[in-house]
């Protein structure tokens, strides 16, 4: 418990320290006070700053007229709570009980109590310095310290709250709620590393490594992935350049990401794959069985991640709109398809599908479909469900024994695998020619890419080397923490 304590204080300190270099700025998604619409500036008022015809001097230029400040909708409010209500959902008991199914009974209790507190332990952190770290203005790699114990969020006196952007111009949500959404992402991604080294790690040893990996690895790639100024501070093509350079590194590049294939599930594949290998296997791995000891429960497990994941990729979207729903129909195509690859690829191998296989199918389609899920169309969604599901069966199987990883409930295999394919597949079909609804090219504009002008290799190789700068620093994060 001493190191564990010592722990905490050291990322604390160090996520205040080592950072440092990152500018202290307003936040992007939140301003400390609530944004004018860019849509109305106060330059189109010069004509109503003449002199007064009949007056003897000439009278003062009218005040500008001021922009109407931006209220979020209520509708899209309530969205984003009950869509970080699901994601909780998904963590507690969803993914507790997946775990707590496939280790031995001796372990359940262990594993359980390592999600839970776990999850607790980074929604604090999170509150305390992640979210200000990951989700205001920095440098490429790294926020700054704007949002420090949520400061600024909103005023108590006033009663008034700030707003974060979306995705659509004009319309923002109280940054209040997505900071609540984003703390569940962070704190699932988290738990997702417990099941690599399952049944063999000390409870202290598990939150002192959470506290270093979450502050120096899961921050600075959230930073990367998804910080950028909003679509209302692209108000003409001067600012372009510079309100790009202040987005994180992968946004700058223009890789795609609707809800955390690099962050979330390859962040932590890599993670608990390291762990795996550096914390050695169980006593009695390869000799002795290690069978689950109540599928029972790892199906519940796994349909309560199926129902929690709509808010995780739907709630991506940030609104109650059309992209919303179109993540939200991805979803639930590309789970069901890979639960049938699954099965179907489990029958040729071993004869017969498993009930087993059918569950680790679904969160391989969840997995595979992550990242696409806003950013590709409904063709897209079901043939990514397929080859997620074909794939993570591989990882499972015949990944694991090449690599001879004791990968406890198969973090990588499943995370890993069905990551990387979702993020790849994410630049195929995210082509209009493929039924894909193309990315913005203008952000001043809100313009999308045409279909003649998207190109599938360049935005291939652009998510490929998101995948890459993702395992890279998530690697060596994890090497550093286990030590």
């Amino acid at each position: 418990m001493k190191k564990l304590l010592a722990t905490l204080a050291l990322g604390l300190s160090l996520g205040f320290g080592v950072f440092g270099t990152a500018s202290v700025a307003t936040a992007q998604t939140a301003p400390a006070t609530a944004p004018a619409a860019v849509t109305a500036p106060a330059a189109e008022a010069k004509a109503d700053a003449a002199p007064a015809p009949a007056a003897p001097a000439a009278a003062a230029p009218a005040a500008a007229e001021a922009a109407p400040v931006l209220v979020p909708n209520k509708a899209d409010t309530g969205w984003m709570m009950l869509s970080t209500i699901l994601v909780i959902l998904m963590v507690i008991p969803g993914l507790a009980l997946f775990y707590g199914g496939l280790v031995r009974s001796k372990n359940m209790l262990s594993v359980l109590m390592q999600v839970v507190v776990t999850f607790s332990m980074i929604t604090v952190l999170w509150f305390i310095y992640g979210y200000s770290l990951a989700f205001t203005e920095g440098n490429a790699f790294i926020g700054g310290f704007d949002r420090l114990f949520m400061k600024g969020i909103w005023d108590n006196v006033a009663g008034t709250f700030a707003n974060a952007a979306t995705f659509s111009k004009g319309v923002v949500i109280p940054e209040i709620s997505f900071a609540a959404f984003q703390a569940t992402f962070a704190g699932i991604t988290c738990a997702l590393i417990v099941g690599a080294f399952a049944e063999r790690i000390k409870f202290s040893a598990v939150l002192a490594f959470m506290v270093l990996w979450f502050t120096f690895s899961y921050l600075p790639v959230a930073h990367m992935v998804w910080f950028w100024m909003g679509p209302d501070a692209y108000t003409s093509k001067e600012v372009v350049d510079e309100m790009t350079s202040k987005a994180g590194l992968l946004w700058q590049w223009g890789a795609l990401d609707f809800a955390g294939g690099t962050v979330v599930h390859i962040n932590a594949a890599v993670a608990g794959l390291v762990g795996a290998f550096m914390v050695g296997k169980r006593v009695g791995y390869g000799r002795e069985s290690m069978a689950p000891h109540s599928l029972t429960l790892t199906m519940v497990g796994a349909s309560l991640l199926w129902v929690g994941w709509f808010g995780f990729n739907a709630g991506s979207a940030l609104e109650a709109n059309g992209f919303a729903a179109l993540a939200f129909i991805n979803t639930l195509i590309a789970t069901a398809g890979a639960v049938l690859a699954w099965c179907v690829g489990e029958a040729l191998m071993r004869g017969k599908a498993s009930m087993l296989g059918a569950a680790s199918g679904a969160v391989a389609g969840l997995v595979a479909i992550t990242p696409a899920a806003g950013n590709v169309g409904l063709g897209g969604a079901l043939i990514i469900g397929f080859i997620g599901g074909f794939a993570c069966l591989w990882g499972v199987n015949g990944l694991k024994k090449m690599l001879g990883a004791d990968d406890s409930l198969d973090v990588f295999g499943v995370h890993g695998v069905g990551g990387i394919v979702g993020a790849l597949m994410t630049g195929v079909f995210n082509s209009p020619a493929l039924g894909g609804p193309s990315a913005v090219g203008d952000w001043v504009t809100v313009a999308m890419v045409t279909p003649d002008a998207y190109s599938i290799a360049a935005q291939v190789w652009i998510q490929a080397k998101a995948v890459l700068l993702t395992i890279v620093w998530s690697g060596v994060v994890s090497v550093a923490a286990y030590k």
